[in-house]
C-alpha cells in the first residue's frame, strides 16, 4: 500500500481526528488523546507559523499518518531564539516500518530549507520504544538528528477536594487584564532563568483566552506590590482530551483499589502552566500550587498536570503530593551539521510548558 504525503487541508480533519482517536501512548496508563472538534486547534497552542502535514493511502485516501511543525520564541541560555517544534506525530499501525517518515521528513525538511531554524523541540515519551528506536537510535538519512536535551516528567495530581490555604506573607491573587503587561515582563525577565521557556508578551498573553487559559484563571504572588511568582490553570478540554485505553505494571493491579479510571473511561485534566518563581522559591510556588489545586478541584478536574525538568528545583514541591508520573525526554533535533544548538546548553533547568506538547 503506498501513500502521498503532503500539507493538511480543512477538509482533512475528520481523518486526522479519526487516526488519533485510535492510537494509543504507551506508558504506564495508555492513553488515547482525541482531538475533537477541530485538530488544528491543538496544533495551534503549540506555537506559530503551524503546518500540519498527512499521509494519505493511495489505495482509499484515508488518513494514515499526521505531523505538526510550527515555530516558538523561547530563551536558550538566556536569550531569545527562534527555533521549532515538531509533535502530534501518529501512524497507522498498518504502515509503520514503511517509507512513510522518510517521506514525512522529507518534506519537512524541504519546509526548514525555505525557514531555516537552528533545531526543532520533540519530545518523545519513555516507554516507546518504536519512536526513540526510529527517531533517534536507527535514524535514517532524511530524517533530523536528534539530541537529548532534558529528562522531563509530567506530574499527574489527584484532584481532591480543596485543601488548606498555605501560609505566607506575599499575597496570592487572580490575573486580571490591567496586570498582564506586568505579567508578561515578569515572565521575559524571570523565565531567562529556565531553557527553553517561552518568550511572553501582552498579546500572546492575551490571545491564549481563545486556547483555554482565561486571565482571571492566573494565580499571581506579589510581595511588596512586585511579582515574585507566576502560574496559571489552562483548561484544554474544548479540543483536546484523554481517554483510558488500558493500565500496565503495578498499576494494572492498583487502578481497582485506588480507583483510578476505568477502561473507555475520559479524564478531566488541566494543566498547571506558565510556571514561574523569583529565585526557585519552592515555599512561594507551594502555595501558588496549592490555590491552583484548590481551584482545578472547584472546577471537578479529576487531575492537574504539572510539567517540569527532572533537575527543577521547584519540582520537590509537586512530588509531595499524589500523583503518577509520565516520564519523557525532551530533544534538538536539527538537519543542519552546522547547527549545534544542543552543544551549547548551559546547566539551567528546562521548562516547557507541557500544555504546548
Amino acid at each position: 500500500m503506498d501513500v502521498v504525503v503532503a500539507l493538511a487541508g480543512p477538509a482533512d480533519d475528520p481523518g486526522i481526528r479519526g487516526l488519533v482517536r485510535r492510537q494509543t501512548l504507551p506508558g504506564r496508563i495508555r492513553l488515547a488523546m482525541p482531538r475533537d472538534p477541530d485538530f488544528s486547534l491543538g496544533c495551534a497552542v503549540t506555537g506559530d507559523q503551524c503546518r500540519i502535514l498527512v499521509a494519505r493511502s493511495v489505495a482509499d485516501g484515508a488518513i494514515v499518518g499526521v505531523a505538526c511543525r510550527s515555530v516558538r520564541n523561547i530563551f536558550v541560555n538566556g536569550r531569545e531564539q527562534r527555533v521549532g517544534y515538531l509533535g502530534q506525530l501518529r501512524v497507522d499501525e498498518r504502515f509503520r516500518g514503511r517509507w512513510l517518515l522518510s517521506r514525512g521528513f522529507s518534506l519537512l525538511a524541504e519546509i526548514d530549507r525555505e525557514d531555516p531554524l537552528p533545531a526543532y523541540l520533540a519530545s518523545i515519551v519513555d516507554g516507546n520504544d518504536e519512536a526513540t528506536g526510529v527517531l533517534v537510535e536507527k535514524r535514517r538519512r532524511c530524517f533530523p538528528a536528534f539530541h537529548e536535551a532534558a529528562r522531563y516528567r509530567t506530574h499527574a495530581l489527584r484532584v481532591r477536594r480543596p485543601k488548606p490555604a498555605l501560609p505566607g506573607d506575599e499575597e496570592i491573587v487572580p490575573g486580571t487584564v490591567d496586570q498582564l503587561p506586568d505579567v508578561a515582563r515578569y515572565l521575559r525577565e524571570e523565565g531567562a532563568r529556565r531553557q527553553f521557556f517561552s518568550v511572553w508578551q501582552e498579546d500572546s498573553l492575551r490571545d491564549l483566552d481563545r486556547f483555554g487559559l482565561r486571565i482571571e484563571d492566573m494565580r499571581i504572588a506579589r510581595r511588596a506590590g512586585a511579582i515574585v511568582g507566576v502560574v496559571a490553570l489552562w483548561d484544554q478540554t474544548a479540543y483536546k482530551q484523554a481517554v483510558v485505553r488500558g493500565y500496565s505494571g503495578w498499576l494494572k493491579a492498583l487502578a481497582p483499589l485506588v480507583r483510578l479510571p476505568r477502561v473507555g473511561e475520559a479524564i478531566r485534566s488541566a494543566h498547571a502552566s506558565l510556571v514561574c518563581v523569583a529565585n526557585d522559591d519552592t515555599r512561594v510556588f507551594g502555595r501558588l500550587l496549592r490555590d491552583l489545586y484548590n481551584l482545578a478541584s472547584s472546577r471537578r478536574f479529576d487531575y492537574l498536570l504539572v510539567g517540569l525538568d527532572t533537575c527543577d528545583p521547584l519540582r520537590r514541591v509537586v512530588r509531595a503530593y499524589p500523583h503518577i508520573a509520565y516520564p519523557s525526554r525532551l530533544y534538538l533535533a536539527s538537519w543542519s551539521k552546522g547547527d549545534r544548538l544542543h552543544e551549547q546548553l548551559d546547566c539551567r533547568p528546562a521548562y516547557v510548558d507541557a500544555a504546548t506538547l
